[in-house]
């Protein structure tokens, strides 16, 4: 027998602690034990009624169950509710196909897998959204005829509704239905919104349906629509009636002769024909039948100028000109300038466009000179590099002035009363001068601004021609220029690094 005596102090301690380690080791391995045969008998107990090797297998993303059935033993004979409870102990408790589970009993469908649960997915609902009973976006736009000619006589800028027409509904927002898995777990759909209610000129509200005031014409701008009194001109408007001026939309219906002024606080449409006439205004001009101007006329809107034809005629647009043939006219948009259609043909002129020009033709054979511009003008550039170094001499003058002024200050603070009567009168002087920089510095800051964001607007500015370019055409693309010396075709133009690049157009 070994008793305590026979070992030393230590070598008892070492022996306690390789007992200790031994009696973990045994009591370890005795739980793992315990737990296989608890997990067997586990088994054993869930399967139930089902015999040995039954299986339910659940897809990754838990949308799908499949049950594999083993044949029952003997005298045993399975039903709906034990495949629904082993289902149950499994997780597997919604989206049960009640069919194929019925089916798997009457028909006895052993030994393969039957899919007996799907989960549903999110059912995606709507934000809420108005629906406009007339149709804003068919106005404004010219048809494009099968032969490839734009037909601008049928365009209109305007929409008419009467005085209680309905004009627009509400849908309010429709929520999103969650989903689940096989499993129960739920899948949360996202939170849709509503629209606040819609603001306006010229409309009630009754419920979620909104009906016009009064008889005029509608349009929809950032989301609110507007109906305004429109001035209607059945007939020719001649040197007779001389001018015509209206703070709404003006329609003529006959042709604009020689002399006449019209003046629009919203858009013009005129579906005759126009010559020598000046139109001006504050939203679209449409010219159904174009203009013939005869270097005497100008048109100027802030928003587009659409015509069937411009020639001879002054055009500012602050958004876009669009027109079949462009002769002889200066034109100058803060968007685009089209020649669309089948011929799409700039001839003559000057087309200035600070986004871009497009055309079909460009040029004739006479080599009438057409100069098409696109970007900044030189005279831009150059003025922005003039007020920059106005801007730093200012400022630098401000700075001397602010030293002086502060100098000034103390020694009058030193000398308190005995400041003298010319330092007073300086300080005055000063102090007026210093006002009258900083109103000359906000004046500078705006203009470089303005002419910072024209040059930012200009960027990426091209011009497209998709035919003929003639011989003597001059392109111009920001401060640079070059002119055509061969006929060429199909071709687009960029600036870049202060050079103009052209290269081919390619067509699919």
């Amino acid at each position: 027998m070994v008793t305590d005596m026979d070992f030393s102090s230590d070598q008892m301690d070492r022996l306690k602690s390789a007992m200790a380690k031994l009696q973990e080791t045994m009591d370890e391995v005795a739980r793992e034990e315990g737990v296989v045969l608890d997990k067997e008998e586990e088994e054993e107990e869930e399967e139930g009624v089902l015999s040995k090797g039954t299986y339910v297998r659940v897809t990754e993303d838990e949308m799908e169950a499949w049950l594999f059935l083993m044949p029952p033993e003997p005298d045993v004979t399975y039903t709906k509710q034990d495949l629904i409870d082993y289902l149950a102990k499994h997780g597997v408790i919604e989206g049960l196909h009640q069919s194929n589970l019925s089916g798997m009993i009457k028909k006895r469908v052993y030994n393969r897998e039957i899919l007996i649960a799907r989960g549903s997915d999110v059912q995606e609902g709507a934000d809420g959204y108005f629906e406009y009973l007339f149709t804003p976006e068919e106005y404004g736009v010219p048809k494009i005829r099968e032969d490839g000619t734009v037909d601008y006589t049928n365009m209109s800028a305007l929409h008419n509704v009467k005085a209680g027409e309905k004009v627009a509904i509400y849908h309010p927002a429709i929520q999103a239905v969650d989903g689940h898995t096989v499993l129960g777990n739920v899948m949360k759909g996202k939170l849709y919104r509503d629209l606040p209610p819609m603001r306006g000129k010229g409309i009630r509200r009754e419920d979620e349906a909104y009906y016009a005031q009064n008889d005029g014409k509608i349009e929809v701008k950032d989301g609110k629509i507007d109906i305004q009194n429109v001035h209607e001109i059945s007939g020719d408007v001649d040197m007779i009636i001389g001018k015509v001026e209206f703070f709404g939309d003006i329609i003529i219906y006959g042709n604009v002769e020689e002399g006449v002024t019209i003046r629009a606080g919203r858009n013009i449409e005129i579906h005759g024909s126009t010559s020598l006439a000046n139109l001006y205004a504050g939203g679209d001009i449409v010219l159904s039948r174009g203009i013939q101007g005869g270097n005497k006329s100008k048109v100027s809107a802030r928003g587009n100028v659409y015509a069937d034809f411009i020639e001879h005629t002054t055009v500012e647009a602050g958004g876009s000109v669009q027109a079949n043939i462009i002769m002889n006219s200066n034109i100058t948009a803060k968007d685009k300038v089209v020649a669309t259609g089948k011929r799409g043909t700039i001839i003559g002129g000057y087309i200035d466009a600070i986004k871009g020009v497009e055309a079909i033709n460009v040029g004739n054979d006479v080599e009438l000179r057409t100069i098409i511009h696109c970007g900044y003008e030189a005279q831009t550039h150059e003025k922005l590099l003039q007020i920059k170094r106005q801007e730093t001499d200012l400022k630098t003058k401000i700075a001397d002035l602010v030293d002086t002024m502060t100098g000034a200050l103390r020694e009058k603070r030193l000398r308190g009363s005995s400041t003298p009567v010319e330092t007073e009168r300086r300080l005055n002087e000063w102090n007026k001068l210093k006002d009258q920089y900083f109103v000359e510095l906000d004046k500078i800051d705006k203009d470089r601004t303005s002419l910072e964001e024209l040059v930012e607007k200009s960027r990426g500015a091209q011009i497209k021609i998709d035919g003929n370019i003639y011989r003597g055409v001059v392109i111009c693309i920001n401060a640079e220029q070059m002119v055509i010396e061969r006929n060429t075709c199909y071709m687009k133009y960029n600036a870049d690094k202060g050079a103009i690049e052209g290269s081919v157009i390619i067509h699919n």
